[in-house]
């Protein structure tokens, strides 16, 4: 890259981390998203002055030209138009290129591929460390579209202020002054104008601001519904719900239509406002400036330079006011993408949070309750201590509290009341990361990025060698379907990419991968929420042998509707509507003859049917 490309674009870091969380408002959020570019921008500001200036240096030197001709007449070239004639082309050829092409680069080279990144970064950092609660309550296609639009959004305003706005401004104002220097009167007429254009956008400007907001969140709300349905296509196609997805689809678009047409119908008005009063500017000046020829107080030369001005300013006005609507159309977008995003995150580190932790995994559940912020507890006075290494599983009809444990644990919701100790500390006086870094998990709904196979297993510990990521493989029965994996572009075995949430893989094959990446993580915690439910016997045997392994010498919680699968661990504790009902060995449970053994009683083939059980 040319080396003062690279100077001028490293005016901006891109990817700077923020100050703090974004504010709610507007003003504020600005500020947060665009702090580190300052400089930037009011390089970019001052170039785009020079150059509305340069607009007006080149109308006055065409009067200056004139009436020099009109001065000396026929006659001799160089001699009496030599200082016109080096000042012409000192300036067209070597000044006002030279300002052009600043003006260009610190558009296209400075502010557009940067401030994009910098205000989507700090924007994704931010979105990444909301709760599971903020995601559960929306869309992801909806919270990325808002992310992306509200950069974008902020970005052309950003662009269109400096371009155009401030362009615009630097030559009214380098305008006023040529014209004040011709006639007092001819000022009168550009600052009469410019109050009428001015009263103009005042008008026009907030309605179509509200519009341009209402069309923003109609267009968010079609976002949402095919973003639904796409994420849903397997059910959408189970039950054969083409047309009322494509009505509901429909209704969608039919309110952004609406709107959009509101928002169009008024940015037609204002053009054609903007277009009467921008040839009102040339004809009043051009008409002003003659008058003043014919009664011997202006030159021919003014007449030009009155004119050239006027067109210019008619041309820019027109292209300003047009800048108007897309800056207050992109404001629109911002606010209705900052409503959404700038959400203060549910939980966050204490200030004295520990980074790093050491230790075995104890755990200890200390007279927990938790609700989900409503008034039926998933947990209630929970008590329970897993001592380091011990393998405990949990069991429960469905809503008893097992996942809600987890969840806990991974402080992917906080506790309201009580506490959760890991090695003997309060998680929440741990970081997330370092909390989250001593704990592998596998679910039941498994997860898969769309990236390949290796880089889906590797996930688990990014600097692990290929070597180690193909034995994590070979540990989870997962080597050898991964082998014969194939994409739509031809990418095969570890290369090959798995598709969206793992698509275009078995369940079986999804869990075999997650328990791959769970095992490369080799954390001292591991949790296990039905992770064998999508495997086959012959497989989930297979798996068995290894987790037996993998779970030497580790602190496991596990969660089985399948009683048979754990069967043998250190203690099995049954949850009833949040709180402990039995805790013992399978032999001891089995022998009370309480709960666990009703559960045991009921199930067929080794599965346990917990609707039954629940009755």
């Amino acid at each position: 890259m040319n080396p003062i490309v690279t100077r001028v674009a490293g005016l901006i870091d891109a990817y700077r981390p923020a100050d703090g969380p974004p504010p709610s408002q507007l003003v504020p959020f600005t500020r947060w998203a665009l702090e580190g570019a300052e400089r930037a921008i009011g390089l970019a500001l001052v170039i785009t002055v020079l150059t509305g200036i340069s607009e007006m240096v080149a109308a006055w030197f065409t009067g200056v030209v004139i009436d020099a001709a009109a001065t000396h007449g026929p006659g001799a070239f160089w001699g009496p138009y030599s200082v016109v004639i080096v000042g012409g082309l000192l300036f067209f050829l070597v000044v006002r290129p030279l300002i052009l092409l600043a003006d260009a680069g610190v558009t296209s080279i400075l502010l557009g591929p940067h401030l994009f990144p910098l205000v989507l970064s700090r924007l994704n950092r931010h979105v990444l460390g909301h709760s599971m609660r903020y995601f559960e309550n929306d869309f992801a296609g909806r919270i990325s579209q808002k992310a992306m639009q509200t950069a974008r959004a902020l970005t052309d305003v950003v662009v269109e202020i400096t371009d155009v706005v401030i362009f615009g401004l630097a030559m009214f104002i380098s305008a006023l002054f040529l014209m004040a220097g011709v006639d007092a009167r001819l000022l009168l007429v550009f600052v009469v104008w410019s109050v009428i254009y001015a009263l103009t956008l005042r008008w026009f400007i907030p309605r179509i601001r509200e519009r341009a907001a209402a069309r923003a969140g109609a267009r968010t709300v079609v976002t949402g519904q095919v973003v639904d349905t796409l994420t849903n296509i397997a059910t959408v196609k189970l039950f054969g719900h083409h047309d009322h997805e494509d009505r509901a689809t429909l209704d969608a678009l039919e309110k952004f239509r609406i709107r959009s047409l509101e928002f169009g119908s008024m940015t037609a008005m204002f053009r054609l406002v903007l277009t009467t009063n921008g040839g009102l500017l040339p004809l009043s000046a051009i008409l002003g400036s003659l008058y003043l020829y014919t009664i011997g107080e202006a030159t021919p030369g003014d007449i030009a330079m009155t004119a050239m001005i006027a067109v210019r300013l008619s041309q820019i006005t027109n292209r300003l006011g047009m800048a108007a609507v897309s800056i207050f159309t992109n404001i629109g977008e911002v606010e209705d993408g900052v409503g959404t995003l700038t959400a203060d995150h549910e939980i966050t580190d204490r200030p004295r949070a520990t980074a790093e932790t050491q230790g075995r995994g104890a755990i200890r559940f200390d007279d927990v309750r938790f609700a989900y912020g409503g008034p039926v507890a998933a947990l209630d006075g929970f008590d329970l201590d897993v001592a380091a290494g011990e393998k405990v599983a949990l069991v429960g009809a469905s809503g008893a509290g097992k996942s809600t444990v987890t969840a806990l644990l991974l402080r992917l919701y906080d506790v309201e009341a009580g506490r959760v100790l890991l090695d003997g500390t309060d998680i929440r006086d741990l970081t997330q990361t370092a909390l989250r870094q001593q704990i592998a998990m596998v679910r039941q709904e498994t997860a898969m990025f769309n990236r390949s196979a290796l880089d889906n297993i590797r996930y688990g510990r990014p600097d692990a060698t290929d070597e180690e990521v193909f034995d994590a493989a070979r540990r989870a029965s997962a080597h050898e379907f991964i082998l014969t994996l194939r994409d739509h572009r031809g990418r095969t075995g570890y290369a090959a990419y798995l598709g969206e949430r793992g698509v275009k893989l078995s369940g079986g094959q999804r869990q075999r991968i997650a328990l791959a990446r769970a095992i490369l993580k080799d954390a001292p915690v591991l949790v296990l929420d039905e992770a064998t439910s999508a495997l086959d016997s012959e497989v989930e045997a297979e798996i068995q042998a290894a987790l037996e392994q993998v779970m030497e010498g580790k602190t496991v919680i596990a969660i089985a509707h399948r009683l048979s699968t754990i069967a043998r661990m250190d203690r099995i504790v049954v949850l009833d509507r949040g709180k402990i009902a039995e805790e013992g060995t399978h032999a001891d449970l089995l022998a009370r003859e309480g709960l666990y053994a009703r559960y045991w009683e009921r199930q067929s083939g080794g599965f346990l049917n917990i609707t039954e059980a629940a009755e």
